[in-house]
């Protein structure tokens, strides 16, 4: 998934009133709507964004996990590696919040056969499900439902 909402100065690292309204709410998306994550990730902290890890955070402190900060944006290759090899993460359901310009790419390195190539820019409330049958993954885009003009 996408980072909740920010502000409209590229300078602001943070989100803005709505993305932290979005961040708590998330809360209420598991399990209601989809499976309750084992594991979350998103990406490491930079000069010019800390909106990943904030959209997490709730979510984190609610299911009593520590999210994963380690890879930065562009690493994603990296976090994909970590994911694909290391038993612990095998039949586990794992959260993945990005940045939208690199989220084609992580799924397509997850495995998803002809992934949309762009994430919109001003989209914020969608989930992309990537399941594994058989070895094969299936990407769904999914609506999230929690603030008010969501799609």
């Amino acid at each position: 998934m996408r980072h909740a909402e920010k502000n409209a100065s590229k300078l602001d690292p943070d989100l803005n009133p709505r993305g932290y309204a979005r961040a708590a709410a998330l809360v209420r998306l598991f399990p209601a709507r989809f499976d309750t994550p084992d594991f979350v990730f998103a990406t490491r902290a930079s000069r010019r964004s800390n909106r990943p890890a904030e959209t997490v955070a709730p979510l984190a402190r609610a299911l009593h996990l520590q999210a994963d900060l380690r890879f930065a944006d562009e690493e994603y290759p990296f976090l994909v590696k970590d994911l694909l090899s290391d038993a612990r993460y095998s039949e586990k359901t794992v959260l993945i919040c990005w940045h939208h310009g690199t989220i084609p790419r992580l799924a397509a390195k997850l495995g998803v056969a002809n992934p949309p190539s762009i994430w919109p820019d001003a989209q914020f409330d969608r989930i992309w499900k990537i399941q594994y049958d058989g070895g094969v993954a299936t990407l769904n885009d999914l609506p999230q439902h929690l603030l008010e003009g969501d799609s």
